[in-house]
């Protein structure tokens, strides 16, 4: 039985929401599992493998994303770990591996940690969950990305095979 830390760093919940799925499945495959808000993360010396996820609000990972790891790439780097993304452009085929998702590339740009394990799913897009300028701004992208605009529009884009995938992948490392 390994331990396994999962970090999230979620606006409207979504990532939350992967977070917990990849945990039920870890738990089911024997691991014993913590799941922790970046903002509230517990000592990691004890575990054997960290996972973090992150979403993407108006275009960027949080800065405190950023902070946390420059501050802790020490362990990071020591133990087992991956990263995963969630963000509406990783709906698009062309975009949904981490080798071809630009939110995924500017995350590896901006800084030195390289994770075992790298991912990136589609987030969820519910207009009337949104505040109005968060709805306008989003719906503004989606306009220009193609996508859709309606503002009763709730779908979730998630591939949740591929995120059973991922925590295999995560269980298996």
């Amino acid at each position: 039985m390994k331990k396994i830390l999962i970090i999230f760093s979620s606006v409207h919940g979504h990532t939350r929401k992967i977070t917990n799925q990849l945990a039920q499945q870890l738990k089911e495959l024997g691991n014993s599992v913590v799941i922790a808000d970046i903002k509230a993360v517990p000592a990691m010396e004890s575990f054997d493998k960290i996972i973090i996820g992150a979403s993407i609000r108006h275009g960027k990972h949080n800065p405190a994303l950023y902070e946390f790891i420059q501050k802790h790439q020490q362990i990071l780097t020591q133990k087992v770990s991956g990263f995963f993304s969630v963000s509406l452009v990783a709906r698009k085929p062309e975009k949904n591996t981490p080798e071809t998702n630009p939110y995924m590339q500017a995350f590896l740009s901006k800084t030195t940690w390289r994770p075992k394990l790298l991912q990136v799913f589609g987030g969820n897009l519910n207009y009337q969950g949104y505040n109005a300028f968060d709805r306008n701004i989003i719906r503004f992208i989606m306009w220009l990305t193609k996508g859709p605009t309606d503002p009763v529009t709730n779908v979730e884009y998630t591939d949740w095979q591929k995120v059973q995938e991922f925590g295999l992948q995560i269980h298996q490392a």
